[in-house]
């Protein structure tokens, strides 16, 4: 606690659904916190000489524990003198035992090749982390903290639960997006990084060429790919940037698109052509609940499409080389 005390600064570095899962976590840990976060691509930073200064702790997230660019990235942090913290699953892996300290998810064995339940794990995990760091240096209180930590040990199973049992809400949905042959994803602030883990899902294992896009970007170049009938997932979970998503959706839909809204039951539906409304919980949980809602998007549009959802093309369980 001394050590995470002295934090200036922090950068977390993964590769696929784990940097999805870091670049959440910046939000939450900026919010609790007030830690300055950067989130990297480990095969970036370890080539891009990044600013490392007295203070600064370097967070590695990696499923298996033995993904090659993260653990460069985690071996060039330490030559440089700074202290590693690894977020894996796989106890003992190499991740696991050249960090300077280890938080283990336990998420148990991830069967498919496709990061699921380890990504929603890391999440969460990275969510107490973030907890922990706020009430370290004050910002949080006990008793928010305490109600946090209810919400995720007790909310969030049940609302995952919740969205599991409406599954076959979810393959509605699908019998029309498995027939296109290329998506958008869009949101704003923490829902764009949903996004972008919910269009990596739909691609590695449909095949459906899907891409993420903060909403508010639509409009610088973007929006001129929106034509009739391309499928548009919006998803929307934060109050302070609903109003503007709701105009996004507006805007795609009076171009042609079909709107699939991921968000809360309250959320303006003009636009949507489809719609799965999130189940009532805290605002914090609802960013990974409509993650839930994105994996089994994928998981039906791959079925529907006659996919090996656990064994997409061309695709590693752990990605040992560079």
């Amino acid at each position: 606690d001394e050590e995470l005390k002295e934090i200036k600064k922090m950068f977390i570095v993964a590769c696929g659904s784990a940097y999805h899962a870091g670049v959440t976590a910046k939000y939450v840990i900026e919010g609790l916190a007030r830690i300055p976060v950067e989130v990297d691509l480990a095969s970036e930073f370890r080539y891009r000489n990044p600013i490392l200064e007295e203070g600064t702790m370097v967070v590695v997230i990696s499923q298996s524990g033995e993904t090659a660019d993260t653990l460069e990235a985690l071996r060039q942090a330490k030559q440089r003198g700074f202290k590693v913290l690894g977020i894996v699953n796989v106890v003992g892996s190499s991740i696991a035992r050249e960090a300077d300290a280890v938080i283990y998810t336990h998420a148990g064995r991830e069967v498919s090749v496709a990061s699921t339940k380890a990504y929603t794990v890391q999440t969460a995990l990275l969510s107490l982390f973030a907890l922990h760091l706020g009430l370290l240096r004050g910002n949080i209180c006990e008793s928010e903290a305490q109600k946090f930590c209810f919400s995720l040990s007790r909310e969030l199973p049940e609302k995952i639960d919740e969205v599991i049992a409406r599954e076959d809400e979810v393959r509605a949905l699908c019998l029309s997006l498995s027939q296109k042959e290329s998506a958008f994803f869009i949101g704003r602030g923490v829902d764009a990084h949903i996004c972008a883990e919910g269009a990596l899902k739909l691609k590695e294992v449909s095949y459906i060429n899907a891409q993420a896009y903060p909403a508010g970007e639509l409009k610088h170049g973007t929006i001129s790919l929106i034509c009739k009938g391309l499928p548009v997932i919006a998803v929307s979970t934060q109050l302070s940037t609903a109003e503007k998503t709701a105009a996004n959706i507006r805007e795609v839909a009076a171009r042609g698109a079909d709107v699939y809204l991921v968000a809360p039951a309250d959320f303006p539906q003009d636009g949507a052509k489809y719609i799965f409304s999130l189940p009532k919980a805290a605002e914090p949980l609802l960013p990974i609940i409509a993650a839930t809602v994105t994996q089994l998007l994928a998981y039906h549009a791959a079925l529907l499409r006659g996919c090996n959802v656990d064994k997409p093309r061309n695709l590693a369980k752990s990605v040992t080389v560079e």
